[in-house]
């Protein structure tokens, strides 16, 4: 069940992972990857297509929050490289960046990771904690050989 159909949790912003398709991770890799991380973590719904990761929610009591992470492939992706490759063009970058941009060009499949603040019952409480999502885009990004991306302030990860 996606964290989407959860009223307990809102939703807060996409994040991408972009990489080549031949670098798509098996359903056992990025669970192992996210048990890594942190045994808080559980893992919900993890979704295969031939021994290939698909999507999985991962829910993280500890900062709060949540996440839905779907594999996604193809012309929509390829489009989205295009358009990145552009608006990056027009930027200054420093050396990683430019080694991060220069991957992108290649990318024709992508992780989109939806983020999820947990609501509690007072409506008040400590403020969303990003750092399991940094964790896990970290993580993932390493077993795809990919690029994160944050797409609303345009940085590369």
């Amino acid at each position: 069940m996606s964290f989407f159909e959860n009223e307990k949790y809102l939703y807060q912003d996409t994040f991408f992972i972009l990489f080549e398709t031949e670098s798509r991770p098996s359903a056992a890799a990025v669970h192992a990857c996210i048990d890594e991380i942190d045994e808080k973590y559980q893992l919900e719904d993890l979704k295969e297509d031939n021994g290939k990761f698909q999507a999985v929610s991962v829910r993280s009591p500890h900062d709060r929050s949540a996440m839905d992470i779907v594999y996604v492939e193809g012309e929509e992706v390829e489009e989205q490289v295009e358009e990145l490759m552009t608006e990056f063009r027009s930027m200054t970058l420093n050396g990683d960046e430019m080694d991060k941009l220069s991957l992108l060009k290649n990318c024709r499949s992508r992780l989109d990771i939806y983020h999820f603040e947990e609501q509690t019952l007072s409506g008040e409480g400590d403020m969303l904690d990003p750092g399991g999502l940094v964790l896990i885009m970290e993580k993932l990004s390493r077993i795809c050989v990919g690029v994160g991306l944050d797409p609303q302030s345009k940085t590369l990860l």
